[in-house]
């Protein structure tokens, strides 16, 4: 399928890894002058560079922490004009004991997963209206409207974004700029692998792989019988930055093998 995207310019935040680095690959495949960010620097300009060399375009590492404000004025002066926007950050770390979450554990959470977004997407969307269409798609997580007790760092910030882009989806749209969320359910990532270490620690388990694996999926019921991969979440991720999605706005759309039990 043609994206209709080839030569736009696009910016993939928290794109060397996971869900982020495969929604850049699907960018550059369609042609897009792509630009990625992310905190650690090594990691980010290998895959801009394996990028670039596997799709034959430009891809500009930006290395930066979007939740600060030193990061998103990195991404402002690298990439000041994009066509396309995508978001995603790093999980948290499972919470454990809720009683034991503390201020400073909410205030964490919320400038990664809220302001950082909001921030980025207030910037940005001007430049898109003043061009007259633009694309923004969060990558957030189904734990936003499937509450879960041990991801309160992770799903109570994303609701509020999930709160913020409803409403300005609906301001923006008349513009051609047009704004969507992803909510991804269980993937075996690197960001997921990377916090396994944190569940068994919240669950009271030994750090022993399969006795955590087993655990998971016994409390995570996925009808489709497996954790998804980031090229299951891509292509919509791809899709939802195109003119094909012009008619699609502020909407949530879960991907996790069935496992959100709701019909909306």
């Amino acid at each position: 399928m043609d994206l209709q995207i080839k030569g736009k310019k696009a910016l993939m935040a928290g794109g060397s890894a996971g869900m982020g680095r495969a929604t850049a690959e699907r960018l550059a495949e369609a042609g897009t002058e792509l630009f990625i960010s992310a905190r650690r620097e090594v990691r980010l300009v290998q895959a801009a560079e394996d990028i670039s060399e596997k799709y034959g375009i430009k891809v500009t590492p930006i290395v930066a922490d979007s939740s600060t404000e030193e990061g998103r004025a990195a991404l402002f002066a690298a990439c000041p004009d994009p066509d396309i926007l995508s978001i995603t950050i790093k999980p948290p770390a499972p919470n454990g004991d809720f009683l034991k979450v503390t201020p400073e554990m909410w205030r964490e959470s919320i400038e990664t997963a809220l302001i950082g977004p909001t921030e980025i997407m207030r910037h940005y969307i001007p430049v898109m209206k003043d061009k007259g269409w633009g694309r923004i798609v969060n990558i957030a997580t189904f734990s936003a409207k499937n509450p879960m007790i041990w991801r309160l760092m992770s799903g109570p910030a994303r609701s509020a974004l999930l709160n913020y882009t409803a409403s300005v989806s609906r301001e923006v749209a008349p513009h051609g700029v047009i704004i969507n969320n992803l909510l991804p359910g269980m993937f075996q990532t690197e960001g997921a692998s990377e916090i396994m270490g944190h569940y068994a620690d919240a669950f009271g388990l030994p750090h022993e792989p399969e006795i955590v694996r087993d655990h998971f999926l016994e409390h995570n019921k996925i009808p489709a019988g497996f954790s998804g991969l980031a090229d299951d979440l891509a292509p919509m991720a791809a899709l939802l930055c195109s003119p094909l999605a012009r008619f699609i706005v502020g909407q949530n759309i879960v991907i996790d093998g069935g496992q959100h039990n709701s019909i909306f």
